[in-house]
């Protein structure tokens, strides 16, 4: 079973290393790891996606709650949850094919970004769904690059809950 982990960590050198090597140790294999700031630039959130079953995923939070840098730990249940990836795709466009590729990002509320010669490059935010069935239909025209952020998450409601 997934797990999106949502975790507020002091914004210091070293943070992201003592977390990765915890899941290290554990022998989980962590699918997605983001890290970003907060609005308080003391803080940064670290969105991980991991892998595992509910009682070894408890043991890594009682262990993550012992790090001197963890702030606060939330096993984000997915129906309670905001999800959203990045994707930039480089696209083999030659110009009479443009408006194919364009059409297709239009539907899926992307962007180009930047126009080449013979490319377009895409940009698109989503859940992992819809970014899955954008690439596959792209995957015709031929993709010549990828390049995917994680998952960014946020429990719903207000910030208090």
């Amino acid at each position: 079973m997934n797990h999106t982990l949502s975790v507020l960590v002091e914004n210091k050198p070293g943070v992201l290393t003592r977390v990765a090597s915890l899941f290290a140790r554990r022998g989980f294999n962590i699918d997605s790891l983001a890290v970003g700031t907060t609005d308080d630039p003391t803080l940064s959130r670290m969105t991980i996606v991991v892998s595992a079953e509910d009682t070894p995923i408890e043991q890594i939070t009682k262990q993550l709650h012992k790090l001197i840098n963890v702030i606060k730990i939330q096993d984000l249940d997915p129906k309670d949850m905001i999800d959203r990836e990045l994707v930039l795709y480089k696209i083999n466009a030659a110009p009479e094919r443009r408006h194919e590729i364009i059409e297709i990002a239009n539907v899926f509320r992307a962007k180009i970004v930047d126009v080449g010669r013979n490319s377009l490059t895409i940009e698109a935010t989503g859940t992992s769904d819809k970014l899955a069935a954008m690439e596959d239909l792209l995957r015709a025209y031929g993709i010549k690059e990828l390049a995917r952020t994680g998952k960014i998450a946020l429990a719903r409601g207000s910030r208090d809950s």
